[in-house]
């Protein structure tokens, strides 16, 4: 089993708020991240996919065509928006990066063809990243 990896980039803004709490509750549990006025990461993002080298190519996936489902279908939709407002994928989701990268393996998942994927990890900063195996 051959193990391949696509990185990509992506900025967004985004507030960890949960409707059900208090202004303060939300603070509390989430600090600065649940400011009002929103705030930005640049997230780097690693999409994992698993198969076989093909006898005749050497690949499990055309590269080209893995990035372009992913621009398609996640950057186009991540990159330079506001989380808590402007993705479909996303409504009623409190986009913590545990919930994004379950989100983006859904999105993912059903267009990946001819391998299959096998981890998501989102980097929302240099040292905090989540990772998700559709588990």
């Amino acid at each position: 089993m051959v193990y391949l990896t696509r990185k990509e980039h992506f900025n967004a803004a985004h507030r960890l708020y949960n409707p059900k709490l208090s202004d303060e509750q939300n603070e509390i549990v989430f600090g600065k991240c649940a400011n009002k006025n929103f705030h930005g990461h640049n997230y780097n993002l690693y999409v994992t996919v698993k198969g076989e080298a093909d006898a005749d190519t050497g690949i499990i996936v055309n590269l080209k065509e893995l990035s372009k489902i992913i621009n398609t279908n996640i950057l186009e939709k991540l990159d330079h928006k506001n989380l808590n407002l402007e993705v479909d994928f996303l409504k009623g989701i409190i986009p913590s990066t545990e919930n994004l990268v379950k989100a983006i393996w859904e999105e993912l998942k059903p267009r990946i063809s001819g391998c299959e994927l096998h981890s998501i990890k989102l980097f929302e900063t240099e040292n905090n990243y989540a990772e998700y195996f559709g588990e």
